[in-house]
C-alpha cells in the first residue's frame, strides 16, 4: 500500500526518558506516518507506554518530538489529541454511569443540567463505535471489558481528534471483541484520515490493519517498517531474538 505522504506527521529523534534512575527510553528514533495506523510493539518493560506519554506530553524528556501538524504555533502539537488508556480506574463506590462519565468529560454545566441535545450527542458517540443505547444508563463498574473500551474510544473520539494514542485497546477483551474493536478502529482511520498509534501485543491483527509497525526491546527501537516485513512465523519474542 503506497502512501503520498513525504514527511512523517511524528518525528521522534533520539528520545531518551530517565524514571526513577532508570533509564527506560535509550535514544528512540522513529517516523509516525500521517493518517496511517502506527503499532508499537515491545516485550513488558520495553518503553511502549512511556513512549505514548512522550507523545501525550505526560512526562520529561531529552531529544526532539516533532509534529508536522498543518497548522502554525510556535510550539507544534496536534490540535486534538484522542487517548484511550488499558484501563480506567474507578473509584468502586463512586455511583457513576455511563451518561454522567461523558457528561462529567464533555460539559461545562453539572451533570443534572444536561439536556436533550447532550443526551442525542452521547447517543450518536456510542454508535460511531458500535455501542448499544442500553450503556447510557449502565453504571460503568458494571461494563465488561468490552463495553468498557468502546465507551472510552467514545470519548477519545471527541471532538474529531488529530491524533489517536491507545495504550493496548484490546486488552482484556475476549478474541471475537479483539476482532471487531480492531476492525473499527481501522475503519475509523480510513475513513476519517485521523492518524493512529496503538501499544498492542496483538500481532496477527498488527499485521491485518497496521500500515507501519515500531518495534521497542529495552528501550531502543528494535525493528521499524511496514508489517509485511515482520517475521512471519513466532510471537513478539521472535523480533527480539537478538536483542
Amino acid at each position: 500500500m503506497t502512501h503520498p505522504e513525504v514527511h512523517p506527521f511524528i518525528q521522534l529523534a533520539n528520545v531518551r526518558v530517565r524514571l526513577g534512575g532508570t533509564e527506560i527510553l535509550r535514544g528512540v528514533s522513529a517516523g509516525i506516518p500521517r493518517g496511517r495506523m502506527t503499532a508499537i510493539l515491545g516485550l513488558n518493560g520495553a518503553g511502549k507506554t512511556t513512549l505514548l506519554k512522550v507523545l501525550l506530553g505526560e512526562i520529561a524528556f531529552e531529544g526532539v518530538v516533532g509534529f508536522r501538524c498543518g497548522h502554525d504555533h510556535s510550539h507544534p502539537s496536534p490540535r486534538n489529541v484522542g487517548y484511550v488508556p488499558q484501563r480506567l480506574r474507578v473509584e468502586a463506590n463512586l455511583p457513576l454511569t455511563v451518561r454522567d462519565l461523558f457528561a462529567l468529560a464533555l460539559n461545562e454545566r453539572p451533570m443534572f443540567m444536561g439536556t436533550k441535545r447532550d443526551q442525542a450527542k452521547h447517543l450518536a458517540m456510542l454508535t460511531v463505535v458500535r455501542a448499544g443505547h442500553g450503556l447510557l444508563d449502565r453504571w460503568v463498574e458494571t461494563l465488561s471489558g468490552g463495553e468498557l473500551q468502546r465507551v472510552m474510544l467514545a470519548l477519545a473520539l471527541e471532538p474529531h481528534p488529530e491524533l489517536l494514542l491507545l495504550d493496548e485497546p484490546a486488552s482484556g477483551i475476549d478474541f471475537l471483541d479483539k476482532l471487531r474493536y480492531y476492525d473499527d478502529i481501522a475503519a475509523i482511520n480510513a475513513s476519517e484520515g485521523t492518524t493512529v498509534v496503538l501499544v498492542s501485543h496483538e500481532l496477527e491483527l498488527v499485521r491485518r490493519h497496521a500500515h507501519h509497525v515500531i518495534a521497542l526491546n529495552k528501550g531502543v527501537v528494535a525493528f521499524e517498517g511496514p508489517p509485511d516485513q515482520l517475521p512471519a512465523t513466532g510471537g513478539l519474542d521472535s523480533l527480539f531474538v537478538r536483542g
